[in-house]
């Protein structure tokens, strides 16, 4: 996915209530730094709505990383709000997910992960993915 759609996503998501916390908004910074994109690229992006588009031919590692980082965005301001639990519902139908990987993923994401806890989490998600 390229990391511009991501960060896209991620942003959408953090709008989803209707407001986004500095938290979100730091969170997502982070994730366009590690991917490249300066944080004053990322800002211009707030400024905006954009469309859901999700790739359709990702591999399933990047699906993963997709979904446990909107998991992740969701979570790190302690509150869950409908509008994000549906958001990252379709956006993981649209991924190829069954919608029951969110409970899974609402379980066990966390804002730090360490490698061996992402890859057990991946193992069992892999399960809801469909064929």
């Amino acid at each position: 996915m390229h990391p511009v759609t991501h960060m896209k996503l991620l942003i959408n998501l953090a709008q989803a209530d209707g407001k986004v916390a500095e938290r979100e908004k730091n969170y997502i910074i982070n994730i366009g730094r590690a991917n490249g994109i300066y944080p004053d690229q990322i800002q211009a992006l707030f400024q905006k709505q954009h469309e859901v588009i999700v790739p359709e031919n990702l591999e399933p590692d990047q699906k993963f990383d997709c979904i446990c980082s909107l998991v992740q965005l969701m979570k790190i301001d302690e509150r869950m709000y409908q509008e994000e639990i549906r958001f990252c519902s379709a956006i993981a139908v649209k991924l190829g997910y069954d919608q029951e990987v969110l409970f899974e993923l609402m379980l066990h994401v966390k804002d730090e992960m360490t490698d061996t806890e992402k890859a057990d989490l991946k193992k069992v998600t892999s399960q809801f993915l469909k064929k």
